[in-house]
């Protein structure tokens, strides 16, 4: 007997799932055979649909994962650095001969 690979779904596939099931229109047993996956899985999703269900009504709006916060001064003080040393090269490979006038 072969082992079946593993799979991966989709977060949208597992939301479709877990909403059927809570929807009730079929028993669990019949999702399982529809969707191809086992019954505890879908009770697992349906589970985790309920427990986060709350945060699609709360900050950010359903967005999932809640955005970092960005750090403006760092990537400012990055862009800086990464000019200064652009600005650098430049003038060290153009006094070598090394690069060309075009750009």
């Amino acid at each position: 007997m072969s082992k079946r690979p593993r799979r991966n779904h989709t977060p949208a596939f597992k939301a479709k799932v877990a909403l059927a099931a809570i929807k009730g229109e079929m028993m669990l047993s019949q999702l399982a055979e529809h969707f191809d996956v086992h019954p505890n899985q879908i009770t697992t999703w349906k589970a985790q649909l309920q427990d986060g269900a709350s945060d699609v009504f709360g900050p950010g709006g359903g967005n999932g994962v809640a955005q970092p916060a960005v750090d403006l001064k760092l990537l400012h003080a990055k862009i800086g650095e990464l000019t200064l040393e652009n600005d650098f090269l430049e003038g060290a490979l153009s006094k070598a001969g090394l690069l060309s006038a075009k750009r």
